[in-house]
């Protein structure tokens, strides 16, 4: 009898340790339901190596330079990554050439942050709850700044499940939602075909019908985004008003990011007792969870990551650039209470019986 896999036992591809190590960076995970984020480094060539934190029910990531936002149930808690505290971090000293450390909270209430970005007026969210791209601030659960023509009213909803942005020039562009009705849960009535994507601007419509679409994003001038239901990365002429497919995984889509000529496309298993997901296109081939590797160029699937346990889904992919090996502390860990950055020094507290006010340089 086989032994059971390890929490957060995974397989990959050969190459993909050497081909983080070629692109120098680190991904960056989250599962919604073991409410982790976790970074996926390269070890060496041959192995990689995780770094799970717990956030409950973590949802989508912003990644930007050295800023990380991660919504959570009720929260999003933006990170900054502080270096000169990751050489001399005490548990493990001289292993991460980064360290992510909270560094604000924002209560927004659970509304169901489905997307994060930085542009700049600051950090935006597409509230799903509440149908609508936001700002996260510190003076409200959010402010509202946009949503669809065909919702009539900000109400906490879930009239269209609004569920992702990209920005172009700084600001909100393109939206996805899984429908484009104006009653209480409307879009569950259409599924699995009833997806939009929206053009922010002009307000208008550019494709519908589309199969659970999630995750726009905008590389080098051109939009792609992911079709959850059918398991499809699409490339989308919005003059035109089509797409065309990438390729498609085995796994509901949902969460990408890129580096280099890559792409990383989150997939997750399906619950078969869940009435949502029972007729989707992809159901039967959607076994497992982690994360694929498309080439941009060719479309061509080149490397996977894929969990044997603790992982059933991916929220969202981000990618760290020229991070190697990233240490990550959650708030639950006591260590980033004793975590301090300054823009000019670094510094571990130091917690003794005689001085707990006393600081040592990092």
């Amino acid at each position: 009898m086989a032994e059971p896999a390890p929490p957060f036992g995974a397989v990959h591809s050969p190459d993909l340790p050497e081909l983080l190590r070629a692109l120098r960076c680190t991904l960056a995970l989250t599962t919604h339901q073991a409410g982790k984020l976790v970074f996926v480094s390269a070890r060496d060539e041959d192995a990689l190596v995780q770094l799970p934190r717990s956030f409950e029910r973590a949802m989508a990531l912003g990644a930007d330079g050295d800023r990380l936002a991660v919504a959570t149930q009720d929260e999003v808690v933006v990170l900054a990554n502080a270096p000169g505290l990751a050489a001399r971090y005490p548990r493990q000293p001289d292993v991460y050439d980064a360290l992510f450390v909270p560094r604000a909270t924002y209560y927004t209430g659970r509304v169901d942050v489905h997307g994060l970005a930085w542009g700049a007026e600051g950090l935006w969210a597409a509230v799903t709850a509440f149908s609508c791209l936001a700002l996260v601030t510190d003076g409200f659960s959010f402010v509202p700044r946009w949503r669809p023509r065909f919702v009539s009213a900000l109400a906490p909803e879930d009239r269209c499940h609004l569920n992702g942005m990209a920005l172009e020039g700084g600001a909100p562009r393109w939206v996805t939602a899984l429908g484009d009705g104006d009653a209480p849960q409307s879009w569950r009535a259409r599924l699995p075909r009833g997806g939009v994507l929206v053009d922010v601007p002009s307000g208008e419509v550019v494709l519908a019908d589309l199969p659970m679409p999630h995750s726009p994003r905008v590389y080098d001038g051109a939009l792609y985004l992911l079709l959850s239901a059918t398991g499809e990365i699409v490339r989308v002429d919005p003059a035109a008003g089509k797409y065309d497919v990438v390729n498609r995984v085995d796994g509901f889509v949902r969460g990408l990011a890129r580096a280099g000529d890559y792409l990383f496309v989150g997939r997750s298993r399906l619950r078969k007792n869940a009435s949502a997901f029972r007729a989707l296109e992809v159901a039967n081939r959607a076994r497992t969870s982690g994360v694929t590797v498309i080439h941009l160029a060719t479309g061509a699937i080149v490397s996977e990551l894929t969990y044997r346990a603790s992982v059933e889904e991916i929220f969202d992919v981000q990618v760290l650039p020229g991070l190697r090996r990233p240490g990550l502390l959650g708030t639950r860990e006591e260590a980033h209470r004793l975590a301090l950055s300054l823009p000019e020094a670094t510094y571990w507290a130091v917690t003794g019986e005689k001085d707990r006010s006393t600081s040592a340089a990092g």
